[in-house]
């Protein structure tokens, strides 16, 4: 069997109750879209039943993979283990929880006719006024300080090209500045307006406080890579 032409990947970090829902959703619109596909869960050391969970549903989807990790290593090792092994010429991102729709794929898709990833913008989010507030401080700050102007920097759902991803090393916390890591590598990025759903079951994994001072210790990792990059051209070679 040859290459599927779709990845898509998506971490798990105890989801028990939302992988039902989710996996028949993103299932019917990958087979809606008629091109091979294969579905990636990583499970990043869940503590609860989401990996005997995955492995029910890939007796009805045969498109799954599932992969666990020993412990909890974090949802940039969940990405970067989903983008190691993805086999498709296009991966699609998004989260476990929900939140993101598996029915705004195809809109990412369309893009890619002429971007290299394209980036979901929840432009309507259904989260706690105290959580809007949260994000709308992160989403300013990190684009005052990387030089960006992405509208929403913490949105899970993306497609990419392939090749996008070869060269990116991924450190912990840097899959929040894929975009900015992706263009610095001379690609084109565009955001696309997505929807957003409340959280039907469980809790949000982080919140402001506990990961501000990670977070902007990322950002400043990423704003002195930006500095730094390496940018020549060869213009002859005898």
């Amino acid at each position: 069997m040859g290459a599927p032409a779709f990845s898509v990947v998506v971490p798990v970090y105890n989801e028990e109750e939302n992988l039902p829902i989710l996996i028949p959703a993103v299932v019917e619109t990958m087979e809606a879209i008629g091109r091979s596909y294969e579905v990636l869960l990583i499970d990043d050391g869940s503590t609860d039943r989401s990996y005997a969970v995955m492995l029910e549903l890939k007796q009805s989807h045969p498109s799954l993979r599932c992969l666990k990790f020993r412990a909890n290593a974090g949802q940039t090792a969940a990405m970067a283990a989903g983008f190691e092994q993805a086999r498709g010429d296009v991966v699609i991102t998004l989260d476990a929880d929900l939140q993101n729709d598996p029915a705004d794929i195809p809109k990412l898709l369309e893009k890619l006719d002429n971007y290299d990833a394209a980036c979901g913008w929840r432009h309507d989010r259904q989260d706690s006024p105290w959580r809007l507030i949260q994000s709308r401080i992160a989403n300013w700050v990190r684009n005052k300080l990387s030089g960006e102007r992405i509208v929403d920097t913490g949105c899970s759902l993306k497609a990419y090209k392939r090749e996008c991803l070869a060269k990116l090393k991924l450190y912990n916390g840097l899959h929040r500045f894929l975009p900015t890591l992706i263009k610095m590598e001379g690609y084109t990025v565009t955001e696309v307006k997505v929807s957003h759903h409340p959280r039907r079951h469980g809790e949000p994994k982080y919140g402001m406080w506990n990961r501000a001072l990670p977070a902007l210790r990322d950002l400043l990792t990423v704003r002195w890579m930006k500095k730094r990059h390496l940018n020549y051209e060869i213009e002859e070679e005898r």
